[in-house]
């Protein structure tokens, strides 16, 4: 008995005629009719450099899917750029963006009835919004990035985004100089080559078993993109197939997504020191996929996870350095050689993941040539190109040392501990999140004074004006998810540390978060938020905060009874506890509408609706 196509709801019966007009006018021919369909959620936006290669590549995909016999009908939802929203009001919109994607995932498939989705996603919010949605809807879905874009070249040198932003704002580098990386950083299309949040999430969608292999590191020029484009079309018909007609409940997202392949997803983040943002986002797909997986678990993780991987901004390697090592299946073999993930996990291929890295993992005698050439695709480093694909550049050779490459075996670690990791004190009760890859080991074990701002501006401007010197620790708080609201990424004041080379001698304490593209002793995520009564809104200026990694300690170095001292002189305030006094922030009725449901970034930073509580 096979499974009955949700699509049947609008194309099957008298009643139903409309609905079927309605079809044809979409372009659904006869023979199409009680076949499934199956949404292209699409991303495609020239705001963001991330996307604006996607135009085309969903009617491509369409007619593949209809060659199979299917019909496909494709949709876009919205995308942020955070590089361009950032260091502006701009940025309180990023992170609720996350929810208004999967919103909009699950109203237009559920409002159409489709079988199943292929998700083309790429940047910060997409690809877990998409997530978040697959989860809901549990039908066949696989997913299929936009790629990274390549490292900019001048000379030997290579750059980023961050190295643009972290010079711009350095009064020792000429203008000529910041002319220069600002138009080679970001030379093509695609999502920032280092390991930032949008890469991060690509690859640990690998891990999670929601993508192919290639799917977070074959930069978004190269031909071999296209093939993993199609390569997925061809699956996501044989997923629907297996579900529909063979009751195949392996290929369905909640049957994929596991609490194993989740710890998998975050031993590969820690592994490879992937943006803090993943912690977020992980969290609350999980959620969504009503899997039991929370901080305490990401907290375990780190302490015996190595760090085997390091990426701009953390090293001088990018994306393209981690593809040519063997991508993300690389690293997911050598953490499984050490009995350190569950590769019994199924995948979208309908395969487990052990079967996959026999084939994928270039290291091994048994890696499959299709793989080997995979991870030969090259940057061509011929300057602005937003063409998908258009290009066939190939390493001569792969990056197999695992004792001094790109990617190490846990014997040769970059670090025993992890790149990232869990704290927890006295202003964060509830952990915050550290990405210890970034952190030079000198200032693992750190003590400062508090200088403290109610708003990412005001700690910028006390950054770049010489206020903020060696040995503070900048707090900013009421940045969190419902302070915000929105909890802004604090690319801009973490770059400036570096711009007036205080990196090594500050540290930066947040309850809001941080790009991947962030190094340097930076503390997000602190929970509870000061918004929600956290105890970050209780440290005063001058105070002594510690901070040790090893440890995985950070308090604010007064007495319990002084703590509870100011917290009752807050609540006196009435309404006005808990808010920050000294800002003058618009916020948007729609931004009002998310902080109220708002949880603290312990929880995802996902909505609590009143009955949930």
């Amino acid at each position: 008995m096979t499974i009955p196509l949700r699509s049947n709801t609008t194309t099957q019966g008298r009643k139903m005629a409309g609905a079927r007009s309605l079809w044809r006018a979409n372009g659904v021919k006869e023979e199409q009719f009680g076949k499934p369909i199956i949404a292209i959620v699409n991303s495609f936006t020239q705001f963001v450099p991330g996307h604006v290669h996607l135009h085309e590549i969903g009617q491509h995909l369409k007619k593949r899917i209809a060659e199979r016999g299917c019909f496909a009908a494709e949709f876009n939802t919205i995308a942020i750029d955070d590089g361009i929203a950032m260091g502006h009001a701009g940025m309180l919109y990023s992170l609720p963006s996350r929810e208004l994607i999967a919103d909009s995932v699950e109203y237009m498939c559920n409002a159409h009835t489709v079988d199943a989705m292929i998700c083309i996603s790429n940047c910060d919010k997409i690809t877990p919004g998409m997530l978040m949605a697959a989860m809901r809807l549990n039908i066949p879905t696989i997913f299929v990035s936009g790629g990274p874009m390549e490292a900019g070249v001048d000379g030997e040198k290579r750059y980023d985004l961050v190295d643009a932003m972290v010079m711009g704002a350095d009064r020792e580098v000429s203008d000529a100089e910041v002319d220069v990386v600002e138009r080679c950083a970001c030379p093509t299309c695609g999502s920032c080559s280092g390991m930032f949040t949008a890469n991060s999430m690509n690859s640990l969608n690998e891990a999670l078993g929601m993508a192919l292999p290639g799917n977070g590191t074959i930069v978004a020029t190269h031909a071999n993109r296209m093939n993993l484009f199609e390569r997925a079309a061809e699956r996501i018909v044989d997923m629907t197939d297996a579900w529909y007609n063979r009751e195949d409940a392996s290929v369905l997202p909640r049957n994929i997504a596991t609490r194993a392949a989740f710890l998998n997803s975050m031993t590969l983040d820690i592994a490879m020191g992937g943006s803090t943002n993943t912690v977020l986002h992980l969290l609350a797909i999980a959620k969504e996929a009503e899997v039991d997986f929370s901080m305490a678990d990401i907290d375990a993780l780190s302490r015996r996870i190595p760090n085997l991987c390091k990426v701009a901004p953390s090293s001088h390697y990018h994306m393209e350095d981690v593809n040519r090592a063997g991508g993300i299946m690389a690293i997911l073999a050598e953490l499984d050689r050490a009995g350190m993930i569950d590769s019994s996990v199924s995948r979208v291929e309908g395969k487990t993941l052990k079967t996959i890295l026999e084939g994928w993992d270039v290291a091994a005698e048994s890696c499959n040539e299709e793989a080997r050439k995979l991870y030969l695709s090259a940057p061509a480093q011929n300057g602005r190109n937003l063409v998908m694909g258009s290009q066939q550049s190939m390493y001569e050779s792969a990056d197999l040392d695992r004792a001094d490459g790109c990617i190490r075996d846990v014997e040769h670690a970059y670090s025993k501990d992890g790149g990232l990791a869990v704290l927890y004190g006295n202003i964060a009760l509830d952990g915050c999140i550290v990405k210890t890859a970034g952190v030079d080991p000198s200032i693992f074990d750190f003590q400062g004074t508090a200088k403290v701002y109610s708003s990412q501006e005001a700690a910028c401007e006390a950054i770049l004006d010489g206020t903020v010197k060696a040995g503070d620790v900048v707090i900013i708080r009421y940045e969190g998810p419902k302070g915000g609201p929105g909890m802004q990424e604090m690319l801009y004041p973490t770059s400036y540390l570096k711009s007036v080379h205080l990196g090594k001698e500050c540290a930066l304490i947040t309850d809001g978060r941080f790009s991947g593209g962030t190094s340097g002793l930076s503390i997000g995520h602190v929970s509870p938020e000061a918004a929600a009564g956290g105890a970050i809104a209780l440290v005063q200026e001058g105070d002594a905060v510690e901070i040790n990694i090893p440890k995985r300690k950070i308090n604010v170095l007064v007495s319990d009874e002084e703590l509870s001292r100011r917290r009752t002189e807050e609540l006196e305030k009435g309404r006005d506890a808990f808010s920050p006094v000294d800002r003058d922030r618009h916020v948007s009725q729609a931004l009002k509408a998310y902080a109220m449901f708002a949880a603290s970034a312990d929880k995802g930073a996902v909505r609590i609706l009143p009955e949930s509580i």
